[in-house]
């Protein structure tokens, strides 16, 4: 079974380099995709949770997402280490 990363602010899956985010010396991040994180910090270090969770909801309403999963979306994002303060 493959282990698949999630970016650890809106749960991503970090499933190909072009997804990560980026550190300032242009090094690819392991933990981060490339909508919110970029140059070494967050692209809006402001968000809350409960912007994040628009934001989630929005975008899988937009890519035509079933209910159930983007519900499944939103409740991972409690354990997410931009959330969960680890």
């Amino acid at each position: 079974m493959e282990n698949i990363v999630y970016c650890q602010s809106c749960g991503m899956p970090l499933t190909k380099e072009e997804q990560k985010g980026t550190e300032l010396n242009g090094m690819k991040n392991r933990e981060h995709c490339y909508f919110c994180y970029e140059n070494g910090s967050y692209k809006n270090p402001d968000m809350n949770f409960d912007d994040m969770k628009d934001i989630v909801t929005d975008r899988m309403h937009a890519m035509k997402r079933p209910d159930y999963t983007i519900k499944k979306a939103v409740n991972l994002l409690p354990i997410l280490k931009r959330w969960n303060g680890k």
